[in-house]
């Protein structure tokens, strides 16, 4: 998938969020329906885009999917990934 396409849709679910006054809860929603709903191979994509600058993430979007690639290289490092 384009990451263009990517990007857009996990900024619609940031924004979405973005009406919760809290903020860890609101990236929490975010992680947590990237987690449900996207494909791991879309998964991948976005996280290796965040980590070669994440350009076009919003913000609660970007923290979602830096959450997203902490937890991948947790598992990773553990083992379970």
């Amino acid at each position: 998938m384009h990451i263009e396409k990517l990007v857009k849709m996990a900024n619609d679910i940031g924004a979405f969020f973005q009406a919760d006054p809290d903020r860890t809860v609101a990236v929490h929603g975010v992680v947590d329906h990237i987690r449900k709903f996207w494909d791991p191979r879309m998964r991948k994509q976005i996280i290796q885009h965040y980590q070669n600058g994440g350009e076009g993430l919003s913000e609660i979007a970007g923290k979602a999917v830096k959450q997203l690639a902490d937890d991948a290289v947790s598992l990773a490092e553990s083992g379970d990934g």
